[in-house]
């Protein structure tokens, strides 16, 4: 089991920037790809950026050039800095940890509210 705790969303104006943080403990060692996924009011879920455990990472079009999936180790933490928030990036975001024996995203973090305002 893998056990993964955000923190760092907020309100913020649009043009600003967050700090997401990814917290993960439990069997670390399992894990193959990290990712940030987004949910917004009335819309699916969305795969937003990944790193896997390589340090390889990828991005959403959408947030390319602007959101940096990163990760500490030392600490089993992942981060997403978010850079020039639109109103469209508001959204719950959610951490989620992909073992290396599924091609699914098995665990999932409780999320936390982005609200970008105008």
């Amino acid at each position: 089991q893998v056990q993964l705790v955000e923190s760092g969303g907020g309100l913020v104006q649009a043009g600003g920037s967050l700090r997401l943080s990814c917290a993960a403990s439990g069997s670390i060692s399992s894990i193959n790809v990290m990712g940030w996924f987004r949910q917004a009011p009335g819309k699916q879920r969305e795969l937003v950026a990944t790193i896997t455990t390589s340090g390889s990472t990828n991005y959403r079009d959408p947030v390319k050039g602007r959101f940096t999936i990163s990760r500490d180790t030392t600490k089993n933490t992942v981060f997403l800095e978010m850079n020039s928030l639109k109103l469209e990036d508001t959204a719950v975001y959610y951490c989620a940890a992909r073992p290396n024996w599924t091609p699914l995203y098995n665990y999932w973090g409780q999320g936390t509210q982005v609200t970008v305002s105008s």
